[in-house]
């Protein structure tokens, strides 16, 4: 006898994903080139924006070191041992040109100015005369209106030399609208003994800081006569 067997086949159930994207998921595959442009862009951007406002930033200061220069403040540096023991060669100062414009020079001042015979060419050397003063030098001293100078910052006495400006005990007076100069080395600078007063106009400026050498870093002192 035959026996029918009904025998069932299970066979595992197969999943098919047939995915079919929806419309936001397009867009946003769509949008995906357009954001990394965008960032680029962006970045592009703040590139130039902080080279502009560097470029900004180096253009006031720059007309802020112009306006100082020309108007307020200007570095020198000594040449020469004219002004030794007080100022030396290669030493660095700011010459204040702002104060002159208000006040006149004083005796004493140390100050920058053009030099006579070249233009070109700036000195350093101190106030001893002022419009109107009397001075003369004798015995190795200087005397104004009479008056026997203590310049104590000197190291050597005040001499007179062959075919100069000055004579020997023979006063002369400072011309209005001009000023009598000297070193402070007086056997090695070449000033007013030698070229005569100076005009008011050639005068640049005071010297009022000592920036170099670091270790004489300050105020140049004031000296009063």
């Amino acid at each position: 006898m035959a026996v029918a067997t009904d025998i069932a086949l299970k066979t595992p159930n197969v999943v098919v994903s047939d995915h079919r994207p929806d419309k936001d998921e397009n867009k946003d595959e769509a949008e995906a080139p357009e954001k990394s442009k965008n960032i680029f862009v962006a970045i592009g951007k703040s590139i130039i924006n902080f080279f502009m406002d560097f470029l900004e930033t180096i253009v006031v200061a720059l007309s802020v070191f112009v306006v100082v220069y020309l108007f307020l403040v200007q570095p020198h540096e000594v040449k020469g041992s004219s002004m030794e023991p007080n100022f030396h060669d290669s030493e660095y100062i700011l010459t204040d040109k702002i104060s002159y414009r208000f006040v006149e020079p004083k005796r004493g001042d140390v100050i920058i100015f053009k030099a006579p015979r070249n233009p070109d060419v700036d000195y350093i050397k101190r106030v001893i005369g002022l419009p109107g003063d009397k001075v003369k030098v004798e015995a190795g001293y200087v005397y104004v209106n009479g008056k026997k100078l203590n310049e104590y910052y000197l190291k050597d006495n005040t001499l007179l030399f062959a075919g100069s400006f000055m004579q020997e005990g023979v006063e002369i007076t400072v011309p209005d609208g001009q000023y009598f100069v000297m070193g402070d080395n007086r056997p090695h600078s070449s000033d007013s003994r030698e070229f005569g007063p100076i005009e008011q106009n050639s005068i640049i400026g005071r010297a009022v800081v000592r920036y170099w050498p670091i270790p004489d870093i300050g105020l140049i002192p004031a000296i009063k006569y």
